[in-house]
């Protein structure tokens, strides 16, 4: 198949860059950006929907990375498999589920304990208390005589220093449903990198496994000394729970099962994989592991929730019309722009080039730009030698520092951030292309600045913008949408039909 545009078509996504609105002094106002401003000034925009049922999450829900960039992929909204879990825990048909109820029949026919891991919060982005608790509930039912809870500590989703009074809940739950101890504790710092740092994972790993790490009698107690020390909830180095010195409440053995209950698959994949992937270099029990929702295809574990599938995606149909694609973005968000993009595909097709910065999000409040001018260079470079390539870049940094709330390192994020924009914009002017700019979802005009300890730190549910930059195209009108429409768009600039499976529109109008 010929398709019409032979020239390059490129679409910039500035994670986090929303439509400012309700928060005033916001980072995005703030922010000295030229060329963004340019854009604005000259060419056609528009503003789409990129939060709640509109990238399928729950009504209101502030929208994120991996929803966002799914709908993009997909043409359609899709249900993610967080939005899935909701509605499975609000039926009821979750304690049905019989991948899970599986896992706890064997542990009961072994005689083994079973392990819950995951993050302790209401936040909403990561797990559910819901879903710990049904587990709890059905371990109870299934006739499981010991259960054991690994919490991970979240204040970053959830306000800093909260940690003590969501153990305190869950001990009173626990209770209340009659089975499950608290064994360990640690903050997401170590339980769910996802930066590559696996030194953090292996703290994570042994503590649960071999019992190493702070010991205590009370999780409350211990927590609280964290906090006298300055350590707030996403930083506490792993604590072990005894029940008297030198015995854990319980550490993970060989034929245990383990039940990893966060719902959002990438952070969890390094301590999933060191737990329970077999690898001959490094030492493990051979557990009976089960994930909420996959998450990651080549780990081949069982899985309780799938999200829904797509056909005649973005990606595919390039495949299918054999338009080499280039997604190009730093390894933090690479997932975004690969499997997540292609609907869950965890391999791409020979026509898709992966080119993927290394993260190192460690050092994000001393190098705000993270890997933004190393991701410009990249699709420039990629851009001169394929002058009829596809280019999904993905700048990630503001959205990325917008997670500290520091707002003077936001507004810097989002200034390098423009600068690199500026770049690309001036590659694909020279080679007479078509560049989509947007954003997977809003969120960093939501950052005015340092919150107090007990502050809930505002979310956006703002719209994105789109703009649409090409010689040709500067009298063309673009109406508004939401993200589902991104696609159908860039495949009507192609010149290429828009399947009926895509909900999309293209929002050009001439």
């Amino acid at each position: 198949m010929v398709y019409e545009t032979r020239r390059p078509l490129a679409l910039v996504i500035l994670d986090g860059w929303g439509v400012p609105a309700g928060f005033a002094g916001n980072a995005l106002e703030l922010a000295h950006t030229p060329f963004y401003d340019e854009i604005r000034r000259r060419y056609p925009s528009s503003r789409l929907a990129a939060s709640g049922t509109f990238v399928g999450l729950a009504p209101d829900a502030p929208g994120n990375a991996e929803a966002g960039h799914r709908t993009i992929g997909a043409g359609r909204v899709i249900k993610t498999a967080a939005t899935r879990v909701e509605e499975l825990l609000a039926t009821g048909e979750f304690l049905k589920n019989d991948v899970i109820l599986s896992a706890l029949g064997r542990s009961v026919s072994r005689g083994r304990a079973v392990h819950l891991v995951g993050l302790l919060s209401d936040g909403g982005v990561h797990s559910f208390p819901e879903s710990l608790f049904a587990l709890l509930r059905m371990a109870r039912k299934s006739g499981v005589t010991e259960v054991f809870v690994h919490a991970i500590l979240d204040g970053r989703d959830v306000p800093p220093r909260t940690a003590d009074v969501y153990i305190e809940a869950l001990e009173i739950k626990m209770a209340d449903i009659g089975i499950g101890k608290v064994a360990s504790l640690c903050g997401r710092f170590y339980g769910m990198d996802e930066g590559g740092n696996w030194e953090r994972t292996a703290r994570a790993f042994t503590m649960m496994v071999h019992g190493e790490g702070e010991r205590s009698f009370d999780a409350v107690t211990a927590i609280r000394a964290s906090f006298q020390r300055g350590i707030s909830d996403e930083f506490i180095a792993p604590i072990v729970l005894e029940t008297e010195p030198d015995r854990p409440v319980g550490t993970i053995h060989e034929g245990d099962a383990v039940i990893f209950f966060n719902h959002k698959p990438a952070p969890m994949r390094q301590l999933v994989r060191s737990m329970a992937v077999s690898d001959v270099s490094t030492p493990k029990p051979k557990i009976d592991a089960v994930c909420l929702t996959e998450y990651d295809p080549s780990f081949g574990l069982p899985f309780a929730i799938a999200e829904e599938a797509g056909s005649k995606l973005f990606g595919s149909i390039l495949e299918y019309c054999g338009i080499r694609n280039y997604r190009i973005t730093e390894s933090a968000r690479a997932p975004h722009v690969s499997a997540v993009f292609n609907g869950g595909a965890a391999l791409g097709s020979s026509l898709e080039t992966d080119v993927i910065i290394p993260s190192k999000l460690d050092s994000l409040l001393t190098e705000p730009e993270s890997r933004s001018f190393k991701i410009a260079d990249a699709a420039i470079r990629n851009i001169e030698a394929d002058l009829e390539g596809i280019f999904i870049v993905n700048l990630p940094a503001a959205d990325l520092v917008s997670e500290s709330r520091d707002l003077e390192k936001t507004v810097e994020a989002l200034q390098f951030v423009d600068t690199c924009l500026g770049g690309i914009i001036e590659k694909i002017a020279e080679v007479k292309g078509t560049l989509l700019v947007t954003a997977s979802h809003s969120g960093c005009e939501a950052v005015t600045g340092h919150l107090s300890e007990t502050a809930q730190a505002p979310v956006s549910t703002n719209p994105v913008p789109l703009h649409l930059i090409a010689p040709d195209h500067e009298t063309t009108t673009l109406v508004d949408g939401s993200l589902a429409d991104i696609a159908p768009t860039m495949l009507g600039i192609l010149g290429l039909n828009i399947p009926p499976e895509m909900s999309g529109r293209d929002l050009r109008s001439h």
